[in-house]
Formats: structure tokens, C-alpha cells, sequence
């Protein structure tokens, strides 16, 4: 399965999605905890933007450097916020919506083969510290070498080049999160699944193609787990 198929997959579990109401809830819930905490963390930045620049350069006095020091002043609001959102979507994924993806792909499998795969056994503690050992691999390491690429773009003239790359880099790692699930719950070890995501570049790229969209790209990374799943299932037959 290559890029197109991504692509037809990632559509396939948003419609899956919409016809089922515990999909759909579970999605957008999904959604409104990762922009609250984003708007709550960027908010607040842009509130104290004066006073974070005054810890670094001074207001200046003469009249022209006024103006200059009010420009930087928002290009680094700006770029905190934007780091603000980056880490409200490691904090909401890492803490909470691993249960969400995790619970939505539980339903999808239950939905094509009526049963779940297995997971890990003991209490809810237990289980809570097993799937945040398994998000942070796939969701902080991504999006480190995802801020790192598009930082190299800044200062190289191969900027446009590297922010193609950094781009389909975080398509790439955002769809692994998603097709990563089964496996992970199934406790298949972290060296065999990142050999999956190798032996199937060209689909993850198809299917994180979709959240690089703007606007249309919140609708597809709430319902992923859906279409992730799918693909999964499909693909061990």
C-alpha cells in the first residue's frame, strides 16, 4: 500500500468515524482538549509578550527604536506562541488523548473484527504508565526533529527545500502515532514496530499528507485513530 492508499485510508476512518456516535464524541473531544490548552498557553503568552521582551532587551528610549523593539516584540510573541501550541499538543496527547486514540481504536477494532486486541494486563495505574512509555517516543521525538529541521531551514538557503522535508517529516511521524496503536497495545516491541513504520514509508506519508492541510488538518488528526486502525487491520490480513 503506498501513498494514495494513505490518503484513501485516512478519508476512510473520518467517514467510519461520522457514522458512529462513540467515534465521532470521542474525536471531538479530542479536539476541544488540544485547542483550549492551546488557546489557554498561547493566550497567555501573547498577554505577557512586553514583559517576557523586557527580560531580554530593555524598551529602549529613542523613538525609532521604540518602533523596532514593539516589531520584535511580536515576532517573538509569535514564535513563543507557536512553541506554546507544540507543547499544549505534547501535554493534551502525552496525558490525555492517548486514551482517546487508544479507546477509538478499541471501537474500530471491535466494529471490523468484533473483538479487541490484547493489552496490557493489571490496574488502571499500570496501564495509565504503559501508554505514556509508549506516546513519548512516537509523539516528543517526532516533533523534536521536526522543530529541529524547520530551525536548519531558517539558516540555510536551502530553507524552502528543508521546510518541504520538515513538513512530510511531521506527516510522517503524526501518522506512525495513529498505526502505532494496535501494536503498541498489543506490547509488540518498539524495534519491531519501528521496522513497520520503515516497510510502509510511502503510506505514512500519504496518510499524514492530510494534516498539513490548514483547517482541514484538525478534522482529519481528531478522527486518525479510526482510519490508522483500519489500514492496520487490513494490512495483517
Amino acid at each position: 500500500m503506498g501513498l494514495f492508499a494513505g490518503i484513501r485510508y485516512n478519508i476512510k476512518g473520518v467517514a467510519l468515524a461520522f457514522k458512529t456516535p462513540s467515534l465521532l464524541v470521542l474525536g471531538l473531544i479530542r479536539f476541544f482538549v488540544v485547542l483550549l490548552l492551546s488557546l489557554l498557553l498561547s493566550g497567555l503568552v501573547l498577554y505577557w509578550h512586553n514583559e517576557i521582551l523586557s527580560m531580554l532587551w530593555q524598551m529602549p528610549e529613542g523613538e525609532w527604536m521604540i518602533y523596532l523593539w514593539h516589531a520584535v516584540s511580536w515576532i517573538l510573541s509569535l514564535v513563543l506562541a507557536a512553541l506554546a501550541m507544540v507543547v499544549s499538543y505534547l501535554i493534551a496527547q502525552v496525558f490525555f488523548c492517548v486514551f482517546i486514540m487508544d479507546y477509538m481504536s478499541r471501537i474500530t477494532e471491535r466494529i471490523v473484527l468484533g473483538q479487541e486486541a490484547g493489552g496490557i494486563q493489571g490496574s488502571w495505574f499500570e496501564f495509565f504508565l504503559y501508554l505514556v512509555r509508549q506516546e513519548i517516543p512516537r509523539a516528543v521525538i517526532p516533533v523534536f526533529i521536526s522543530l529541529v529541521l524547520l530551525i536548519l531551514g531558517l539558516f540555510t538557503p536551502l530553507s524552502l527545500v528543508i521546510l518541504v522535508i520538515s513538513s512530510a517529516t511531521a506527516g510522517l511521524f503524526l501518522a506512525w502515532d495513529n498505526t502505532d496503536l494496535v501494536p503498541a497495545r498489543r506490547m509488540v516491541p518498539f524495534r519491531d514496530r519501528v521496522g513497520f513504520l520503515k516497510k510502509n514509508l510511502m503510506f505514512h506519508i500519504g496518510f499524514g499528507l492530510l494534516f498539513l492541510i490548514p483547517w482541514l488538518n484538525i478534522l482529519f488528526l481528531s478522527f486518525a485513530p479510526v482510519g490508522a486502525t483500519l489500514y492496520f487491520i487490513d494490512n495483517e490480513k
